[in-house]
């Protein structure tokens, strides 16, 4: 890997001004500072006919920063190929590679993917914080109620724990701070990432390689000839890797994974459709969380209005449904018969006018019990499920995202925008 060094001095407001007169290596550089600076995930540099288009993902959202001249473009894709060890010459095919960066004293992995569109080529470039500590549950946004069922979960020596969401949905970061929850000593922790998003110390980490072979499936079959206590696999993406992680969540490993699904009953049958056999999904899963990442409403310009009438009252007829409880516990004052508040950023320099910083999880946990375990090995029928989901008093996702709203974290166009499941009602 490249380790791309950059002169603290080098932290310009007007960033466009500064680019005009500044060589490409150096255009590069700022651009990568720039987006560490404004926290951002990911960075985009598009060719057009008349500018090369840079935009920043931050919390989630996609952001024009700033224009270059197109003559230019060539030139600062050229650059980032060179960082990462790739082929210059080669504009027909994608390729993908990565370098360090450092500022500040703190070390970043970038990971690069060059894409050819129509006569150029496409820029997109991933910022990984490789110094990270893992953040707990409580510091992502996790409930009590979940905190406590995954505490649970880790207290057994074997089966399948799976985080579920779409892409970007931050399950690479749940898993790292369940594995950093269990990380100690006496415990060989080993994983098979793709890519490695965070090193933890003490954490035997693999990276595959689908282009010599190395493949999910394949280092599975590897590590288990490596007397691991604790397995987490990045992805189940095929039958192969699913019917490996089942056989060493069975032969007494503790294993962790994600997938692609909605919500958590839909884990199951994704599993199922990947030629698990269903008596063998009820022996091994004791946890299934599924997640979303909402922006979080900036403390700063934070101020409470009234939902109006209609919108208040779903959202009454919603948390009507959370066992009152659970309910009380977490948000202590809620009169479901009086009126009920909402929160927002009004905008201020703190949150770039956004009026949001940073991101929470909105998440909902299905422990699997005895109850449940019947119903998968019996093929697993959605209605036993909702019906025992229901006597289990699971907060969904959209629930706890409501929640959330009511307690000033979100806004309920965050919870609209990430839970699918519900179409805006606004």
């Amino acid at each position: 890997d490249k380790k791309e060094e950059l002169d603290d001095d080098v932290s310009p407001e007007n960033i466009e001004e500064v680019i005009k007169s500044a060589p490409v290596a150096k255009i590069v550089a700022m651009i990568v500072k720039h987006a560490i600076e404004s926290k951002a995930s990911d960075i985009h540099i598009e060719p057009f006919q008349t500018v090369s288009r840079v935009r920043y993902r931050v919390d989630g959202v996609l952001h024009s920063v700033l224009n270059l001249p197109s003559s230019i473009h060539e030139a600062i894709v050229s650059r980032i190929k060179v960082l990462s060890s790739l082929k210059i010459d080669e504009t027909r095919i994608p390729q993908d590679g990565r370098f360090k960066f450092t500022t500040n004293k703190i070390d970043f992995d970038i990971r690069v993917s060059v894409m050819p569109l129509a006569g150029q080529e496409k820029a997109t470039l991933r910022i990984l914080d490789t110094s990270g500590k893992a953040l707990t549950l409580t510091d992502l946004g996790f409930n009590h109620e979940i905190i406590e069922e995954v505490d649970a979960a880790l207290k057994q020596t074997f089966g399948m724990i799976l985080v579920t969401g779409p892409t970007g949905s931050g399950k690479s970061t749940t898993l790292f701070s369940l594995l950093s929850k269990i990380n100690k000593e006496g415990v060989n922790i080993c994983t098979l990432e793709d890519p490695i998003e965070y090193y933890i110390p003490g954490v035997n980490q693999a990276q595959i390689r689908p282009e010599v072979k190395f493949t999910f499936a394949s280092g599975l079959r590897s590590l288990l000839r490596q007397d691991p206590d604790v397995i987490m696999v990045g992805e189940i993406r095929d039958n192969e890797t699913a019917e490996m992680a089942v056989h060493a969540s069975l032969t007494g490993h503790l294993l962790f994974s994600t997938l692609h699904t909605n919500d958590s009953i839909g884990a199951v049958p994704r599993l199922i459709d990947m030629k698990v056999e269903p008596f063998l999904l009820a022996s091994t899963i004791n946890l299934i969380i599924a997640q979303r990442l909402a922006r979080r409403i900036c403390s700063k310009c934070r101020e409470p209005f009234e939902f109006p009438e209609d919108v208040s009252a779903k959202i009454k007829t919603e948390l009507s449904r959370v066992d009152g409880a659970k309910l009380k516990k977490m948000l202590p004052d809620l009169d479901l018969s009086g009126k009920i508040h909402g929160y927002k950023g009004s905008g201020c320099p703190e949150c770039k006018e956004t009026g949001y910083t940073g991101r929470i999880v909105l998440a909902e946990s299905l422990p699997i019990n005895e109850k449940l375990k019947v119903i998968i090995a019996d093929n697993y029928k959605m209605s036993d499920v909702s019906e025992e989901i229901k006597r289990m008093n699971m907060i969904s996702l959209l629930q706890d995202g409501l929640i959330k709203v009511l307690q000033g974290q979100t806004t309920l166009e965050e919870v609209f925008r990430v839970s699918k499941e519900v179409e805006e009602q606004e």
